[in-house]
C-alpha cells in the first residue's frame, strides 16, 4: 500500500513540476510564426509541433488561428497526414495495374473468341458451347461398345 501510495505521490510532483516549468516559458513571434508556416507546407504535425515544444494544442491552435495566412484568406487547411498521402498514392497506383491486366485479359479473350469463330467457319463444326443447349450428360449408346460381363451374363 505504502508502494503505490509513494508512486502516486512521485507522478503528482513530477507532474505538478512540469506544469510549473511550461507555465513560464514565452515563445517568440517569429518561433510561432514559422511554426504555423510549416504546419501550412505540412512539414510537421500538430502533434510533433506539441511534442517537440511541450505546448498544448490549445495554444498550437491559438497560434494558427494569429498566424495562420490561410485564415486570414478564410481558407480552410485539411490537413492529410503523409502516410495517408502515400497510402492514396499506393492504391491509385495499385488500381491502375489491376486496370491494366484485366485490358489485357480482355484482349485475350477476344482473341481466343476471335479464332474460335475462324474454326467454327472453317470446319462447319459448333466449337463454342451454347448456353441454350441442354449439357451432355456423357453417358450414352453410340453403338459401338463392346459387351461387359453383366451383359454377357445376361445373354447366357
Amino acid at each position: 500500500m505504502t508502494l503505490k501510495i509513494g508512486k502516486k505521490m512521485a507522478t503528482l510532483e513530477r507532474l505538478e513540476r512540469e506544469r510549473l516549468e511550461r507555465q513560464n516559458r514565452y515563445f517568440s513571434e517569429e518561433l510561432k510564426r514559422q511554426k504555423v508556416k510549416d504546419l501550412e507546407r505540412n512539414l510537421i504535425t500538430i502533434s510533433e509541433l506539441c511534442r517537440e515544444y511541450q505546448v498544448s494544442r490549445t495554444s498550437v491552435y491559438r497560434w494558427i488561428y494569429q498566424y495562420s495566412v490561410n485564415r486570414k484568406k478564410q481558407e480552410r487547411q485539411i490537413v492529410e497526414r503523409m502516410s495517408d498521402t502515400r497510402k492514396i498514392r499506393e492504391l491509385q497506383d495499385r488500381i491502375k495495374e489491376l486496370e491494366r491486366i484485366i485490358g489485357q485479359k480482355q484482349i485475350l479473350i477476344d482473341f481466343k473468341d476471335k479464332m474460335i469463330e475462324i474454326a467454327e467457319n472453317m470446319y462447319q463444326v459448333d466449337i463454342k458451347k451454347k448456353f441454350g443447349s441442354l449439357p451432355s450428360s456423357g453417358i450414352g449408346k453410340t453403338g459401338n461398345s463392346t459387351p461387359t460381363d453383366s451383359t454377357e451374363s445376361t445373354k447366357a
